[in-house]
């Protein structure tokens, strides 16, 4: 029987660089299978043992970190300077979860009464299915990966196409850490057929996604068919409130980076930035500046500050979305940079675009653009920020900008959004919930509460015998 065959196109030079073998149907019917056999052990193990595991883990993914930035920089073409910074901050991550984790797997008591002993036990749920994005891979599966097994579960994971070794280097090192065979294990897959087919299996006990709207619809409809909880984490238009209180420079600064890192490939990117109508071209000429200093070009260099986008396919959706909005009277406010105007030939490279004059009539005010692209408007009040911020299908960050700390604490009460910010943005926070409204999905990871998927409730209820 023929195996799907997936090759990894470089999006630098937009060459083949990697080749793997999809799963087979044998290989779709044996992963759920390995998982549930291997959980019947695993779950009796205590949460000691599995810490003492998950710590050994960190400590070699620690070791190997300048390979693994190399490699990000490879497949999914983030500048070497910065690849080294996801590994950090997922092991930073995991190890907030480790350090709650005691409290969040805890029992839970009952009333007390004499004669009687109540109390709630979280318990795992079985085989878990984690389908994981490209952008930040490593983050991304630290979300759901650390909790499932800190909690007792097996894991089945799927990495993207684009980024295939994270999911062999992180089985590998959990292997090297002790975690017993069958715990945790991966597949290939480019074909949505395929992945349908694991999703559907009844041994399956959840489903956790992360990636674009169309693809957690596409995972929700496969589970449809029975009961099994999916979690959801999908696409965002995030958008930021510069009040006319600002340091200008500082929220400049502030907002390119936060619209721009990653070449802009961030679910929680800043995509939309409504400007107080009193400080929006003092603004936009402050953005102008911290362009100028920023360099596109090989992610190798250790001086670039922005790669290619991830395909051909992206680069033509961003640049759809700037022609869209040209065409309907937005203007291109980036200022002349070498950098812009002469990218490497062969790579997915877009230009940091500044648009000014955009309007919610553009797709890029409306559709997750998913790359490096600023759009500016002007507001004329709070009222108006709030509403405009309000007015999407999206719901995962937002953030304002303001010296009146107060005044923002009170405008982000009525934001539609999983997390919100003063004064920061696109990061989220270990010992915080990671959750999107909207269009943004469904349930939650970190924080106290991201176990929560990963266990299900079992009460307990003794009697004394009578005597």
């Amino acid at each position: 029987m023929s195996v799907e065959v997936i090759k990894t196109i470089s999006p630098t030079t937009n060459e083949p660089i990697l080749t793997r073998n999809g799963a087979s149907a044998q290989d779709l019917e044996s992963l759920p299978q390995v998982a549930t056999e291997a959980f019947n052990s695993f779950r009796k193990t205590t949460l000691k043992e599995r810490q003492e595991i998950v710590k050994k883990f960190l400590k070699i993914l620690s070791k190997h970190e300048d390979e693994l930035a190399e490699e990000l920089t490879v497949q999914m073409g983030r500048p070497i300077a910065f690849g080294g910074k996801e590994i950090q901050t997922a092991i930073k991550r995991a190890e907030y979860l480790l350090k709650i984790s005691d409290e969040a797997l805890q029992d839970t008591d009952g009333e007390p009464e004499k004669g009687f002993k109540r109390f709630i036990r979280k318990v795992p749920v079985g085989p878990v299915l984690v389908l994981f994005a490209w952008n930040y891979p490593y983050l991304i599966l630290v979300n759901s990966l650390i909790p499932a097994l800190l909690a007792g579960n097996t894991v089945i994971i799927k990495p993207s196409p684009q980024t295939p070794t994270i999911a062999e280097r992180v089985s590998q090192f959990f292997t090297e850490a002790g975690l017993p065979q069958g715990v945790l294990q991966y597949f290939h897959c480019g074909s949505p057929t395929t992945m349908e087919a694991i999703v559907r299996d009844p041994k399956i006990a959840l489903v956790c996604f992360t990636g674009s709207v169309a693809g957690g619809l596409a995972v929700q409809k496969a589970a449809a068919d029975r009961i099994v909880p999916v979690g959801l984490e999908l696409g965002g238009k995030d958008p930021a409130y510069i009040r006319a209180d600002v340091d200008v420079d500082w929220a400049a600064e502030e907002i390119v980076d936060g619209a721009i890192f990653n070449s802009g490939q961030s679910c929680c990117s800043l995509e939309r930035i409504y400007v107080d109508e009193k400080i929006h071209d003092q603004f936009v000429e402050a953005v102008q500046k911290v362009l100028k200093g920023y360099k596109l070009g090989d992610p190798f260099d250790k001086g670039t500050h922005v790669g290619p986008v991830i395909s051909t396919r992206s680069k033509e959706a961003i640049e759809a979305h700037i022609k869209d909005a040209l065409d309907q009277g937005a203007q291109d406010a980036t200022p002349e940079n070498e950098s812009f105007s002469n990218p490497p030939p062969k790579g997915n490279f877009v230009k940091p675009t500044l648009l000014t004059n955009v309007n919610h009539s553009m797709r890029v005010m409306t559709e997750e653009t998913f790359g490096p692209v600023i759009p500016v408007m002007k507001v004329k009040s709070d009222d108006e920020a709030v509403r405009l911020m309000n007015d999407s299908e999206f719901g995962l960050t937002a953030s304002v900008w303001t010296k009146d700390t107060a005044k923002a604490a009170e405008l982000i009460e009525d934001i539609e959004a999983g997390t919100v910010f003063v004064n920061r943005c696109d990061y989220p926070s270990p010992d915080l919930a990671w959750t999107g409204y909207k269009n943004s999905g469904k349930g939650q990871t970190l924080g106290r509460f991201g176990f929560e998927q990963f266990v299900k409730s079992k009460s307990f209820h003794l009697k004394d015998y009578p005597k």
